[in-house]
């Protein structure tokens, strides 16, 4: 064996070893999140605009049509024109000894964790360099009879090889290989620290409405090829700063520390639910027991069935990081907005959409505006006002950013409802953690 054969050998067995010491409880890894339209000009009325049209095409993607309208063709508006896909970026880099870095959009609702490579037969415009795998030392390939090659429901074999080939509800697709190789991310320290053998597909043919900011995706789900299942973690978290600010959002894989040290408010806790139906494509979701809302003093007459899931898998609520806005079915949006223009005092903005909730504000002073409270399993989130309310001065009104699923089912919990809260997934309790806190301090 020649010398620089010995020297990749070592690198390899190096790394193996810290493989296989690497603990489930080890301290927090960290990466920091920017968001799709930070540091892009939007004013403040375009970020509202964007924020719904993203988030009605994301309940789209994530739920079909139900009941009498299960056949409707309806696109959500601008959708064609609207970066639908991607909400935050999560920073870190794959390879050694030099890595590379990446820019993989957080979502909590899919599993695989994926970037696009080089060379490539078919890639969207990014703002990086695609992944190369010659210049890494510790990448490999995947055999088939890899346990993360027979974890995706969608692989192949290729040359003994595992390919693999991940779609999306917008009918987006990534095609590649799966391979293996080191992961590195943030020590909250101003240092870094590298994980080895993470399990991701090398995208070589990717299309569909990706968005040129993005190298692929990270997968958050509950499944086992999400990097928090690689890495075996307990917990993961994230805590997203105020949207029409400018800082970035820390996450991390792993326990994050006294969440007390830096909490601003009382800690909720509610269990996650798993969704009976095995014939669905849902099991990747965090499902919550959302029981219902309150708008000021009135509770929605509003049944829990409105928000659980059915029997045949359909509906539930989940919280979601890749919906901007949380959207309820049609019929509990209209209840909300009907409670909202019976307790606000000022006039109804006439030149809104009908699925906004929007009001004519002279700008003087704050605007009034009643109390949200979503009611959860175990927990009443009473809501920041701040995470459900804009002024606009510019458009003379202030708006209730909630939406419509339209007649869809489901309920997804926005990450605009999420700001300035240190969201943890505890997965060894099985429980959702909210944690009231300024992120940019974190």
């Amino acid at each position: 064996m020649n010398m620089k054969a010995c020297l990749s050998m070592l690198t390899y067995l190096v790394f193996l070893t810290f493989l296989f010491s690497w603990p489930a409880t080890s301290a927090a890894l960290r990466a920091h999140l920017s968001h799709i339209d930070s540091g892009r000009g939007f004013t403040k009325r375009e970020l509202l605009h964007r924020m719904v049209v993203r988030s009605r095409a994301r309940a789209a993607n994530l739920c079909p049509y139900s009941g009498t309208n299960a056949h409707s063709t309806t696109a959500p508006v601008g959708r064609a024109n609207t970066d639908v896909n991607s909400e935050y970026l999560i920073h870190l880099s794959i390879g050694a000894p030099r890595s590379q870095p990446v820019t993989l959009t957080l979502d909590t609702g899919s599993d695989v964790v994926w970037t696009q490579c080089e060379p490539c037969a078919e890639c969207f415009t990014q703002p990086l360099p695609g992944f190369d795998t010659a210049t890494s030392n510790t990448v490999r390939s995947v055999a088939c009879s890899d346990p993360l090659c027979k974890a995706h429901s969608e692989h192949s074999c290729f040359l003994h090889g595992c390919t693999y080939v991940s779609g999306y509800g917008d009918e987006s697709r990534s095609f590649g290989h799966f391979l293996r190789d080191s992961f590195t991310f943030d020590d909250g320290k101003g240092g870094a620290v590298t994980v080895p053998d993470i399990g991701f597909g090398c995208g070589m043919y990717n299309v569909g409405k990706f968005l040129s900011s993005e190298t692929g995706i990270a997968g958050f789900g509950r499944g086992p090829l999400s990097l928090p299942s690689q890495l075996k973690v307990r917990q993961f978290s994230y805590c997203f700063t105020a949207r029409f600010g400018a800082k970035s959002s820390p996450v991390f894989l792993g326990a994050a520390g006294d969440l007390k040290a830096h909490a601003t408010g009382p800690t909720l806790s509610t269990s996650f639910v798993r969704n009976p139906s095995p014939n669905t494509d849902s099991s990747s979701y965090y499902f919550l027991s959302f029981k219902g809302v309150t708008v000021g003093e009135t509770r929605l007459p509003v049944p829990e069935s409105a928000f659980a899931i059915k029997a045949d898998g359909s509906g539930g609520t989940i919280i979601d990081s890749g919906t901007d806005l949380t959207t309820f079915p049609d019929a509990v949006f209209r209840q909300l907005k009907s409670a909202f223009i019976a307790q606000v005092t000022l006039p109804v903005n006439k030149t809104a959409d009908e699925d906004d909730v929007c009001f004519s504000w002279d700008g003087k002073k704050t605007a009034p505006m009643p109390k949200l409270i979503f009611h959860l399993e175990g927990a009443d989130w009473d809501l920041p006002r701040e995470n459900y309310v804009t002024e606009d001065h510019e458009s003379g009104q202030v708006c209730v950013v909630v939406s419509t699923s339209g007649q869809r089912d489901m309920t997804l919990i926005g990450n605009f409802q999420q700001q300035n809260t240190h969201i943890v997934y505890d997965l060894a309790a099985g429980k959702l953690l909210l944690v009231p806190a300024q992120c940019d301090k974190l």
